[in-house]
């Protein structure tokens, strides 16, 4: 493990595959897996700021940028010393912000995935609420259709996910990320990936990062 702490985000629409990048990372190089989707599911479980993020969750919106600030901000600070790789944070200018009253960040990844390809994935998704386990029923459909493999509950396909409001909700992550991702440019941090395959995406963002801390296993172990 590389002496100085290694902070990285990974930066996506929705669809773009960014959970399965991270999870690559995590394992090759050893950095804590960091998303904000399962902070706030473990906050609702809590009172505080759960209480008010599950209001959102509960009618399928996105929860607003003070709240998931609050959560992600405090779980941040336990890990003061700690590598880790955020998925999923920060979306907006003000949660980048916050981010960087707490720590410097090394590190962005931005990936890019034409526009149809994200409708199509996303039009195809349905998930587990509870767990957030999340199917494609395309390439990672369940063993018995409408059904998660592990608990046996019914899956959802989530408001935003449907085809008619797709689009819209494409649309209002780009204008969101936008002056982020022109922030992190600007710092000469930020490294964009352009594809509509991980596994062909994968391989560039391995060498990336292989750069910058030594891999515990190789790119072919995925």
């Amino acid at each position: 493990m590389a002496s100085k702490v290694l902070r990285a985000v990974v930066l996506g629409p929705p669809g773009s595959g960014k959970g399965t990048v991270c999870e690559r990372i995590a394992r090759s190089f050893g950095l804590q897996h960091l998303s904000s989707g399962q902070f706030l599911r473990e906050s609702l479980r809590g009172g505080g700021v759960g209480v008010l993020a599950k209001q959102y969750l509960e009618r399928g919106l996105l929860v607003p940028d003070h709240v998931i600030t609050r959560v992600m901000m405090t779980e941040l600070e336990k890990r003061r010393a700690e590598h880790w790789l955020l998925d999923g944070f920060p979306r907006t200018l003000g949660q980048a912000e916050a981010l960087d009253r707490i720590c410097e960040l090394d590190l962005v990844i931005s990936l890019h995935i034409p526009f149809e390809t994200l409708k199509d994935r996303l039009s195809a998704r349905w998930i587990h609420p509870a767990s957030g386990r999340v199917y494609n029923m395309e390439f990672n459909p369940p063993h018995v259709h409408g059904i998660d493999d592990v608990t046996g509950e019914p899956l959802v396909q989530r408001e935003d996910d449907k085809p008619e409001a797709v689009t819209a909700r494409l649309r209002k992550y780009k204008d969101a990320a936008k002056p982020v991702i022109e922030l992190y440019k600007s710092r000469g941090i930020l490294h964009s990936f352009s594809g509509t395959e991980t596994n062909k995406i994968w391989p560039y963002v391995y060498a990336l990062l292989s750069n910058k801390i030594p891999p515990l296993r190789s790119e072919e172990e995925h």
